[in-house]
């Protein structure tokens, strides 16, 4: 099987790439005839032989189709709090390798940041993307932006991170439909926040005996879910 990777917009039976990734492919000094694996971000992934190679453009001929990674059986939605810094790159690249459908940032109580530039935006949805052809994923999870906590409307079974809380993650999840998890800011979630949630059907689940930080929780809160063989 071919070791580079390749996101495409779409696969077609001839994939015509750009100046940034033809110099990426000089960069990995492939040459016409080589073979790549190329993925669309949607769960399509194939085989594809370099045809064409210059300064300006490479051309890519599709192959044969091959099988992307393992997906959850069905979607897993992360609503991860914004917070400062890199912190949300850290999130986000884990949260792709864990395998979740989409990232939607959210608004809380506690947030140190209220809100993110469409740059850092796109920077946080290239990592999605960088991460998700580091683990050999087909599938490139999109990072929303941010909404408050109250006007986010989780799909399927949701579960909170929360200190204290007394189910386990083992004890609740039930994967007969899309999966949404929550974590908060440095502090947490408040109990008012925690408390809407829950009367909106949602599961309040412990992490352990430990506080984690707030990019910490998300990482395992998602672990454990892969732990359980999803």
């Amino acid at each position: 099987m071919p070791r580079h990777r390749l996101r495409v917009g779409a696969l077609g039976p001839t994939m015509v790439l750009g100046p940034g990734e033809a110099r990426h492919l000089h960069v990995l000094r492939l040459r016409p005839g080589d073979e790549v694996r190329v993925f669309d971000g949607g769960g399509q992934e194939a085989r594809a032989t370099l045809s064409e190679l210059d300064e300006g453009r490479a051309v890519l001929t599709l192959g044969e189709a091959v099988s992307g990674a393992a997906e959850t059986p069905f979607p897993l939605t992360l609503g991860a709090a914004l917070l400062k810094g890199d912190k949300l790159s850290d999130v986000v690249r884990a949260a792709t390798e864990l395998g979740v459908a989409q990232v939607q940032l959210l608004v809380t109580a506690r947030a140190d940041v209220r809100e993110i530039g469409p740059q850092k935006l796109e920077r946080l949805n290239r990592v999605a993307q960088e991460a998700s052809k580091q683990s050999r994923r087909a599938v490139v999870p999109p990072v929303r932006p941010p909404v408050p906590l109250a006007a986010f409307q989780p799909a399927g079974q949701v579960l909170v991170a929360q200190p204290g809380a007394e189910a386990r993650v083992a004890d609740v999840v039930a994967w007969h439909g899309p999966l949404t998890v929550i974590t908060g800011p440095e502090g947490g979630l408040t109990d008012a926040e925690v408390a809407a949630l829950s009367a909106r059907g949602a599961h309040a689940v412990t992490l352990g005996p430990r506080i984690l930080r707030a990019e910490t929780a998300p990482v395992a809160l998602l672990g454990a879910i892969a732990a359980l063989g999803q």
